[in-house]
């Protein structure tokens, strides 16, 4: 039976969550994939900390090191900002590996290009996990293109801050108070500016608008707001009238042509698809001339959320590549 070895960069909650899922489900991996998915090298800023029991030799801190695994076809990243990522990935692909990422910084501004790169090198790119962790958004659309076309997309991209203007609403709570309680639950970071201002909902946001239209918005066209400025005052104001605040990213395709963004605060009614999604939940809302509307749940981040969709990719990858789908 072939072994077909993979590196992780990346040792953190994530790069975690892909190690143990490799391992608890090697054998359901064999029988439906055939062969053995083996971690060679996981890639480490420090060495030194063996973070899970018995990985202290697989871990480098050079990606040369890895890149020189004899067999390596599979690099599973997970690392948060756009560089070293972005390099480490076209280095990777440029060494005939598929790539699959988590990356939503990285991915938003250089995933177009990644994937061409890809292209030429005739290996895969995997993304799902850049865009509401365990919701199988970017899998979903890329069926749904097949023969549809989606003309609008919005979103509840960003868990920590459904969870704050949930609980400002169910609780009576103010923003401090609700952001307080993120952070103790590990929803949110101890600096959570990139959840509550809106920017980790509009890298994610422009991840859907190149799926769905081949280009995004120029960046500094898109209006990004943030839930900071929410008092619980206005949130019980708008749950007397029956309405209720979500942090929504939306873009569209207008009938000029051009590509619209915007992320903010939006009260919805019942009617509204995203009205019921409460806590850390993402959902994922895309409008389309055939089906119509259609409304996609889960949670959008968390270890094994966000691991198992990408371990989901490489088996996807394997199953085009031999001409069978594959779920696990």
């Amino acid at each position: 039976m072939a072994t077909i070895k993979a590196a992780i960069l990346g040792f953190g909650t994530v790069g975690q969550g892909i190690y143990h899922i490799i391992n608890e489900k090697r054998e359901e991996l064999r029988e439906k994939l055939g062969l053995e998915l083996e971690v060679a090298k996981i890639l480490v800023r420090d060495t030194s900390i063996e973070r899970v029991p018995g990985t202290a030799h697989l871990l480098t801190d050079s990606i040369d090191d890895v890149l020189s695994v004899k067999g390596l076809q599979v690099v599973f990243e997970a690392i948060v900002n756009e560089e070293p990522a972005f390099t480490y990935l076209k280095r990777s692909v440029e060494n005939k590996c598929h790539v699959v990422t988590a990356n939503k910084v990285m991915f938003a501004k250089r995933g177009l290009e990644l994937q061409e790169l890809a292209k030429k090198n005739g290996v895969f790119v995997g993304f799902e996990a850049t865009t509401a962790g365990g919701v199988p958004v970017i899998k979903t659309m890329k069926n749904i293109l097949l023969v549809n076309d989606v003309s609008k997309i919005q979103g509840i991209l960003n868990g920590t801050s459904n969870y704050i203007l949930t609980k400002m609403r169910a609780e009576g709570w103010s923003f401090d108070e609700a952001l307080g309680e993120a952070q103790s639950l590990g929803y949110a970071e101890a600096d959570p500016y990139n959840d509550v201002s809106g920017q980790d909902a509009f890298k994610k946001l422009m991840i859907l608008s190149a799926l769905a239209f081949g280009e995004q918005p120029n960046w500094s066209d898109v209006e990004v707001i943030g839930i900071d400025n929410i008092t619980s005052e206005q949130v019980q104001e708008a749950t007397a009238q029956g309405l209720r605040y979500r942090h929504v990213a939306e873009v569209e395709r207008r009938a000029d042509g051009t590509i619209y963004a915007k992320v903010g605060p939006m009260l919805v009614d019942k009617e509204h698809p995203l009205y019921p999604i409460d806590d850390v939940f993402n959902a994922v809302t895309m409008e389309t001339n055939y089906i119509g509307t259609l409304t996609l749940i889960g949670p959008g981040a968390g270890m094994y959320p966000t691991a198992s969709v990408m371990v989901e990719d490489y088996a996807e990858i394997i199953g085009k590549r031999a001409g069978f789908v594959v779920t696990i």
